[in-house]
């Protein structure tokens, strides 16, 4: 039970990645940020992520167990 929550958490935190970095690349394909290629949007894309992954994942995961 223990190693399928943590293949869910592991999941849902680079889901959370894999949303905020499909939405700067849009961003950046549009022009509006960042419009030479760059490494900030990775690393952007980690830390928004992770908060998007603490606010709604982590209550989401405490809520089932």
């Amino acid at each position: 039970r223990e190693i399928m929550n943590f293949h869910k958490q592991l999941w849902l935190l680079l889901y959370g990645f894999s949303i905020i970095f499909a939405i700067l690349s849009s961003l950046q394909d549009s022009g509006i940020l960042f419009p030479q290629p760059s490494p900030n949007k990775g690393i952007i894309a980690l830390i928004t992520g992770s908060i998007l992954y603490l606010f709604i994942a982590k209550k989401w995961i405490n809520k089932q167990c």
